[in-house]
């Protein structure tokens, strides 16, 4: 049963589970990558047999493969997902940012430059955990940065297949090549290249603790989206509410696995165990009520501001959940006091499954804590900046004493003369 507490009697920090990875994760995945790095695809069919238990010939997915798993896809959920990914078009497409040129001085040219990565990696989970709307999600936003290939990478069934809806969402959202493999093997592939995998300059998507580790340790060889952890919801509700509603919202994330966390902050101890009955009246009848029943009962917390809808927010604050849901009548009215949060979900009507799916903006979202200095997966994230100076010779005189000044203050003698030397004549 979820567990109740007063404001103050659980510390911010804790109120959110925090994954706990196995000690031997790491020295695991340094040994996959190296691996991978010495016998590239040999070492990727090797893991596909061990870990997939899938015999492959080949380790990209064909055109005939694709077409075939688009055509095996039930027509209704192939326009929920062509709906979806127009939804998710319309939102990120507003993200982009222009290059811009400055010149109001006479001689002097300055600007940025933004341009799209080139090459972009795409990790998906396949087996019981398939995310189609992962893959709209993540490549979508790389597509409107224009960047020139998109490789996706996802472990394979034992039969050697791709899950059709995987590979349908790929079709919709412009993927251009996809492998099957999954786990670290992947992560390094991408990273390093293989006979058949492309090196990519930036690896974006979710995994398990094996994924994670992986990015973390190719970070630096290229790119990562972040490391995320479990997942992580947060709901704000009054007594107005409909406590169904908000045991139905709790219970969206806890059946995702048993370290998810499910919170919710309301102002209202009747309330609370409301919601709490409502827990039990429900997982019961979940497919995944095991998982769920584990992460409510280990990790999901009610936490009661009595009478004090204001303190429930800055416990939001505190917390910078991945998902923040403002369950109240008018939720506007507290909008601008978020300071914290992946993204937010506003008002009765508005359960965090929008975000996830079909609203828009994206699900990839920071997680523990780091909400408090980064943001949702966007266009941004698959662009790269580059600033640009130009100064005339007259330009460049007027101002080479001042250079050379500061230069000298920071003890750098060379840095000076290259800003007088083109004047001593």
């Amino acid at each position: 049963m979820i567990k109740i507490y007063k404001y103050g009697e659980v510390p911010s920090s804790e109120i959110f589970a925090r994954e706990n990875i196995a000690s031997n994760v790491e020295g695991i995945v340094t040994d996959i990558i190296e691996n991978v790095i010495k016998n590239k695809d040999k070492a990727l069919f090797e893991y596909c047999e061990k870990f997939d238990k899938a015999i492959l010939s080949s380790l990209e997915v064909t055109e005939a493969e694709i077409e075939n798993a688009f055509r095996s896809v039930d027509k209704e959920f192939i326009d929920i997902l062509k709906e979806a990914a127009e939804n998710i078009r319309n939102f990120h497409k507003r993200q982009v940012k222009n290059s811009f040129v400055i010149s109001e001085k006479d001689g002097v040219v300055t600007g940025q430059k933004v341009m799209p990565i080139e090459k972009v990696g795409l990790y998906v989970p396949g087996g019981t955990a398939a995310y189609p709307s992962t893959v709209l999600m993540d490549s979508i936003p790389a597509k409107i940065a224009g960047c020139n290939e998109i490789v996706m990478v996802t472990p394979p069934s034992k039969d050697g297949c791709v899950n059709p809806v995987i590979l349908a969402a790929a079709k919709i959202a412009g993927v251009d090549r996809i492998f099957k493999v999954g786990g670290a093997q992947a992560v390094a592939a991408l990273a390093y290249g293989t006979e058949s995998i492309p090196k990519v300059d930036k690896i974006v998507g979710p995994g398990n603790a094996f994924v994670a580790e992986a990015k973390k340790q190719v970070f630096g060889k290229v790119d990562i989206d972040m490391i995320a952890g479990p997942s992580e919801i947060l709901v704000v509700a009054d007594s107005t509410c409909e406590a169904k509603y908000v045991a139905a919202d709790l219970l969206s994330q806890a059946e995702h696995d048993k370290m998810a966390s499910a919170v919710l902050v309301t102002d209202s101890y009747d309330f609370a165990k409301k919601v709490s009955c409502e827990l039990e009246r429900q997982i019961p009848e979940l497919p995944r009520a095991e998982i769920a029943r584990c992460s409510i009962d280990n990790n999901g917390k009610i936490i009661v501001a009595e009478n004090n809808l204001s303190l429930a927010i800055d416990i939001a604050n505190e917390i910078a959940p991945e998902h923040l849901e403002i369950c109240v009548d008018n939720p506007f009215d507290y909008l601008d006091k978020i300071k914290h949060a992946g993204s937010i979900f506003m008002g009765k009507y508005c359960p965090e499954a929008l975000g996830d799916y079909f609203a828009g903006p994206n699900h990839t979202l920071p997680t523990s804590g780091t909400a408090r200095f980064s943001s949702a997966l966007g266009v941004d994230d698959f662009v790269k900046k580059s600033q640009f100076t130009y100064y005339t010779k007259d330009a460049l005189y007027k101002v080479s004493d001042k250079i050379s000044y500061f230069a000298k203050k920071e003890g750098l003698d060379a840095h000076a003369k290259s800003a007088t030397i083109r004047f001593e004549d």
